[in-house]
């Protein structure tokens, strides 16, 4: 065996439809697209959702809920990941250019997550009940925002 004599299997291959070439095709006359409607005639195309003039289901529906732009930049900060960084003062600032949050962030809260073994200065950043307690036990403040 030969790659220049590889074929496939016979019947494996079949010839492209040759749409509109007479009847002896098979699919001459309407070409496989039927009789009249939208779908038979040229440029017979509609927009997604499109329903043929009936109101659409998504119009039908009512208008439902409310999507914040600024939901995702408000992210959560472990103490594993406090505990990792050099400093000892955590503000906003620093947890961006130590590349713990994103850099586009609003704000940040510390999660209880992770243990604290140093002695941290919180400012500017929320944390929930137990990560302040963790802080505060572990020596730190959490300055209110």
């Amino acid at each position: 065996m030969e790659l220049n004599k590889l074929k496939p299997a016979a019947g494996a291959k079949r010839a492209r439809r040759r749409v509109g070439r007479g009847i002896g095709s098979g699919l001459g006359k309407t070409a496989g697209r039927g009789h009249k409607g939208q779908k038979s005639r040229a440029g017979g195309f509609h927009k997604v959702g499109f329903e043929g003039g009936q109101m659409p289901l998504q119009r039908r529906l009512p208008k439902r809920g409310f999507v914040s732009l600024t939901a995702g930049r408000n992210v959560e900060v472990r103490l594993s990941e406090l505990e990792a960084l050099p400093v000892n003062e955590i503000d906003l600032l620093i947890l961006k250019q130590a590349g713990v949050i994103r850099s586009d962030a609003l704000s940040a809260k510390i999660i209880l997550s992770g243990k604290l073994t140093k002695k941290l200065t919180v400012k500017g950043v929320g944390a929930t009940k137990g990560a302040k307690a963790a802080i505060e036990a572990a020596g730190g403040s959490v300055a209110a925002e």
